[in-house]
């Protein structure tokens, strides 16, 4: 049997972004929606391996999914992490992850939808809820990084809601492997059961 090619790494351009200030309205909900956005509390790896690979997985969202079960513990488990999960007619739909840094910055770590509820009205929503949680610790700025492997609306969106680009750099991206997706099938860390 041969042995599976590795994947070609992926170069990008990020762009990091800051807002100053909280923005002045949020989107209401669509209407005819069914959709619960609830906090996380002590989130279990393996559904938060499902949350970043059934959102992630498009847009080559690889770092969280290599890391080690202790490792990624720490971040995710740690005091100054939120993560809140979206679900649409009762299942899960999407995420987004806040971290408190230091000098009074709030980071948009994850932010993003599964493919069966894109198009639907809910990213800008979502992104005004996340917003609204990443500001109620009342920062000096919230800040959020996409890159030009991200979902093409991601950029737009982040810029129409009041972030402004500060700085841009390259990165190589190292797609996962079919080796890697296959430990993860076999660990269950991409099904929610």
């Amino acid at each position: 049997m041969a042995k599976a090619a590795k994947p070609k790494s992926l170069k990008a351009t990020v762009t990091h972004l800051e807002m100053k200030r909280r923005p002045r309205a949020t989107t209401p909900l669509p209407i005819n929606l069914h959709a619960t956005l609830m906090k996380a509390t002590d989130i279990p790896l393996h559904f938060y391996r499902y949350l970043q690979w059934q959102v992630g997985r498009e847009w080559h969202w690889v770092t969280r999914l290599r890391l080690s079960d202790e490792k990624l513990s720490e971040i995710v488990h740690a005091k100054t992490t939120q993560i809140f999960v979206l679900s649409v007619e009762g299942a899960p739909a999407g995420f987004f992850e806040i971290s408190e840094l230091e000098d009074a910055t709030v980071e948009l770590v994850y932010f993003g939808l599964m493919e069966h509820v894109r198009r639907r009205g809910l990213g800008e929503w979502m992104l005004g809820q996340a917003l609204s949680t990443a500001w109620s610790s009342t920062p000096a700025r919230v800040i959020v990084s996409t890159n030009t492997l991200d979902h093409p609306a991601a950029l737009p969106l982040y810029q129409k809601m009041g972030f402004e680009p500060v700085s841009q750099n390259g990165a190589i991206i190292r797609p996962l492997s079919d080796d890697e997706i296959l430990t993860m099938v076999k660990s269950g860390s991409t099904s929610a059961g």
